[in-house]
């Protein structure tokens, strides 16, 4: 949408207010409302002023003028403010030079998708996210001196089959792990999630279906897959739309990946693509009819997974998720079809279709940074002929404790990915996608919640240790 395009919207839905918005180091998308009358070519190519000492991760208060320059092609109509509202998604610039900010997440992907084009291996990265969440009805939590403790509840959750309700209990509910496909009663979700996909369908978005999954009051929506940086916008949308019509139902969602022990946790299997010239990279005639890149590019992503972690797997939360002995993708192995791996090959008929997925991503990850920091590990891999090895068709969720042994994992912590990240991040810096100077900012505030989260007593630890 060019800036004439832009104004020519504002003006045809009789717009009030523009809301732009930008994602911080940590992925949450932030947002300042201008009144639409200030809003002009001169305002689109002039930009906003902001305090970025206030975002944590960005400049020191002695340095704070940031500038957000508008994406006009990101614009759509909000559909939850009262008031006629468009929204577009910004790029972070310092204001002195007009160069791009080296810690904006978004301008990062950009950069990936300029450097995937600069190598001559493709020019555009397709990426298909699919990320799970939970629904609950009531979330409490209190971390104090004297009380650390969560508490979430859903009337369709599986430990209520005999809570006492006014009305009643009509049972129906799915079971823990038994909550993959079935229809109402028993799934009690489709209102809400039709009501989240036609939502996005109406902002433009690219949508499939959705379903419940496999955990109790846990659901998924498909986006269907678009280029690096449209789909992290889109990713944010998607986030922005699920949290407010739950909220509109008095409901409330969570992408934690781990919210709840006992039942499965909430991945964000990325499913990606290279194309060059209109034409699939990945289709081949090797293995699973993959081409030599497309396997290189599975062996980039092999090798770092370690570091890559620390951006697709960001909380603490993430690793009570990626745990060995659980249906969870912990192991750097790769196969067709098979869902034990970290990294499946989905199967298709359509050699345009062929792609990659890593199953090993949550919805915690900043998705600018998860999908830039993916692409440059695939293109290491590439660069470098690294060779997966041979793939596994086995279960390696039943494999035996010798063989097992020989496959290595991911990571199983946010400290171990943190430490696997300054070890290895030279394939993130090529080109200056990624910078030292982000990679340390960002590294900064991730271990900020490593020491909050090891220094913080666990009610487990008093049914373990009190009288000890």
């Amino acid at each position: 949408m060019s800036k004439e395009a832009f104004l020519k919207l504002m003006k045809d839905e009789g717009a009030e207010y523009v809301d732009i918005r930008f994602t911080d180091p940590r992925g949450k998308l932030q947002h300042v409302t201008v009144v639409a009358d200030l809003v002009d070519e001169d305002f689109i190519d002039e930009g906003f002023m902001f305090d970025g000492s206030s975002i944590a991760g960005w400049k020191g208060i002695e340095a704070s003028d940031m500038k957000l320059m508008l994406d006009t092609s990101s614009a759509y109509v909000d559909p939850f403010y009262a008031e006629k509202t468009i929204c577009v998604h910004c790029n972070v610039v310092e204001p002195d030079t007009g160069e791009a900010y080296n810690r904006d997440p978004r301008g990062t992907a950009l950069l990936a998708e300029a450097y995937l084009k600069s190598t001559g291996i493709g020019d555009a990265f397709y990426c298909g996210p699919e990320a799970e969440f939970f629904v609950f009805d009531d979330v409490r939590y209190a971390v104090t001196m004297n009380k650390v403790s969560f508490e979430v509840d859903a009337v369709d959750g599986a430990w209520n089959t005999d809570t006492e309700y006014e009305m009643g209990n009509t049972g129906h509910r799915p079971g823990i792990k038994g909550g993959y496909f079935p229809v109402n009663p028993i799934d009690p979700g489709q209102d809400l999630r039709s009501e989240m996909l036609s939502t996005m369908k109406r902002m433009g978005m690219k949508v499939d279906k959705h379903h419940h999954e496999v955990a109790s009051n846990q659901h998924e929506l498909g986006l269907i897959f678009s280029t690096l940086t449209k789909q992290a916008d889109e990713l944010q949308k998607y986030k922005y739309v699920i949290h407010n019509v739950a909220h509109a139902y008095g409901k409330s969602v969570t992408f934690m990946p781990k919210p709840m022990a006992g039942d499965n946790g909430t991945g964000m299997h990325v499913n990606m693509s290279i194309w060059k010239d209109g034409k699939p990279l990945f289709a081949g005639d090797k293995y699973a009819d993959l081409s030599d890149e497309a396997l290189y590019f599975i062996g980039g992503i092999l090798k770092h997974a370690k570091s890559l972690n620390a951006f697709t797997n960001p909380s603490t939360n993430s690793y009570k998720r990626l745990i060995p002995g659980f249906e969870a993708p912990v192991l750097r192995a790769y196969s067709a079809r098979n869902r034990s791996g970290c990294v499946r090959i989905p199967w298709t008929e359509s050699p345009k279709a062929k792609r990659v997925e890593a199953r090993f991503p949550d919805p915690s990850a900043n998705p600018y940074l998860a999908f830039a920091a993916l692409l440059m590990a695939g293109l290491d891999g590439i660069q470098n002929k690294i060779h997966p090895g041979d793939p596994s068709d086995k279960d390696l969720y039943d494999l035996p404790p010798e063989e097992l042994a020989g496959i290595p994992t991911v990571c199983a912590s946010l400290r171990e990915a943190l430490e696997s990240l300054e070890a290895d991040h030279d394939y993130l810096i090529k080109g200056d996608v990624f910078t030292k100077d982000q990679i340390e900012a960002y590294m900064a505030l991730k271990w900020d919640e490593v020491y909050a989260f090891e220094h913080t007593p666990h009610p487990i630890e008093y049914k373990m240790y009190y009288s000890c």
